[in-house]
């Protein structure tokens, strides 16, 4: 069980038979009564976001979950099929547990599946990928001073804003968190 004072960013917790992720936690003494803990927190399985306070000393559960380090292989049409690097089994995932990673998923890339009692219910990609620039039309000359950037498209299919002086067949690192370009790749 985890006490309130235990609330921090990150932190999953289960609340009515459901893994939550603690977004947000403040801590607040009003001048009256008992000290609240506010706190956003996102559903693991359906995403969705709820505001909720809780009581100084409450307590909630501990998630049953296990975060297995795994490579993604291939999409065979219908499933996402991985790798599990411990023991070389296969595993295949539905749309819906691989749908916030899809647009940074490419061959043999190590990633952290999260289970939630034996099922699978989000893919965790690296911070940083490495992709090739596919679609990057050249930039017109004096279009601006500095800091421009064009659209562009990554051999996965995401497009995202890229400095100027880029161009297609060029390797970028981009930030998976942000779907950011971060720096070329040399």
């Amino acid at each position: 069980m985890y006490d309130t004072s235990q609330f921090r960013k990150n932190l999953k917790i289960e609340i009515d038979g459901e893994p939550w992720i603690v977004l947000t936690a403040q801590h607040v003494k009003p001048g009256k009564g008992v000290a609240i803990v506010k706190t956003r927190m996102r559903n693991l399985i359906t995403g969705r976001v709820l505001e909720r306070n809780f009581r100084s000393g409450d307590k909630v559960g501990v998630p049953n979950l296990q975060q297995r380090e795994v490579q993604y292989l291939y999409n065979d049409g219908s499933a996402w099929i991985f790798m599990d690097n411990s023991n070389y089994e296969q595993l295949s995932l539905p749309r819906d547990a691989v749908e916030e990673a899809l647009p940074f998923l490419i061959d043999n890339l190590p990633v952290e599946i999260l289970f939630y009692e034996g099922k699978a219910i989000s893919v965790e990609l690296p911070t940083f990928i490495e992709a090739d620039l596919i679609d990057c039309p050249p930039a017109v000359k004096g279009d601006t001073a500095q800091g421009a950037t064009k659209s562009a498209t990554i051999s996965t299919g995401y497009s995202l804003q890229v400095p100027l002086y880029m161009q297609e067949g060029e390797r970028i690192r981009v930030d998976t968190r942000t779907g950011e370009f971060s720096e070329r790749v040399k």
